[in-house]
């Protein structure tokens, strides 16, 4: 490692958690972020700070001036800029030893799977449940781990799938009756510093599975209520009628 990284990296680095080891796992790494709203800013910023090497950004949006109460990433300045190209110019101004790799289209299924498969993590910012279904989906099959995050008006819940362990459920174990009409924050609202700790929770649980340490949240929801500052995490159970990670799913 280069004397510029280990300056850059010291303070982490000194955690015996992570050391030169686990730094140079996450200059090596490849994370994909989906989503560059509320929970996508925090986690793409905190990624990059912490030596990610590669970052892919998908989001389809332009920024809006009605963004910037959450989106962190964003400015004043570059409002009508495609949400990727605003988040690749904050990044690269914060650490441009990040590769930053955009995609600025919505994607089908195929698309999808190929930048699925090309990453080491997923990270689920999006706000709606067919999309998250669908990440799901390309996450199960491929074995790929996925940090799933999700905020609206004072709460916000943080959902880890990691493939590497059999009995952890995957997000549609959770959701396998939910339907599109859900709350959404244009409708509801949400507090900025709501999306901000889902978010940082989301850019943790990434980094502690790319250098593997501590236990991560796979096997557990964890619930964030901010009106009353209370948090909880509760087990969960793989689905054995799952229509996604079951033996009967997969057949389908």
């Amino acid at each position: 490692m280069k004397d510029e990284s280990l300056l850059r990296y010291s303070r982490q680095i000194m955690l015996p958690e992570i050391g030169i080891a686990g730094q140079e796992r996450l200059l090596d790494s490849r994370v994909l972020i989906m989503g560059l709203g509320g929970l996508g800013c925090p986690v793409a910023m905190y990624l990059a700070a912490s030596g990610v090497g590669h970052l892919t950004l998908a989001d389809f949006d332009i920024v809006e001036l009605s963004n910037l109460q959450r989106q962190i990433i964003h400015t004043t300045e570059r409002i009508g800029l495609k949400k990727v190209e605003s988040a690749r110019i904050a990044i690269e101004e914060l650490n441009p030893k990040t590769i930053v790799s955009c995609v600025a289209e919505k994607m089908d299924i195929h698309k999808l799977h190929k930048e699925i498969a090309h990453a080491d993590i997923v990270i689920d910012c999006t706000d709606n449940f067919l999309t998250r279904f669908e990440i799901n989906e390309v996450c199960v099959a491929t074995k790929t781990p996925l940090v799933s995050g999700a905020a609206i008006r004072l709460e916000g819940q943080v959902l880890v799938y990691d493939p590497s362990i059999d009995s952890c459920p995957c997000y549609r174990c959770l959701h396998e009756n939910s339907r599109e009409g859900a709350l959404n924050c244009a409708e509801n609202g949400v507090s900025a510093v709501t999306v901000g700790v889902i978010g940082t929770i989301q850019a943790t649980e990434a980094i502690k599975l790319l250098i593997g340490f501590g236990e991560s949240l796979a096997g557990y929801i964890l619930i964030f209520d901010a009106k009353y500052m209370e948090w909880k995490k509760i087990k969960l159970n793989k689905n054995s009628k799952c229509s996604c990670c079951s033996i009967t799913g997969q057949e389908i």
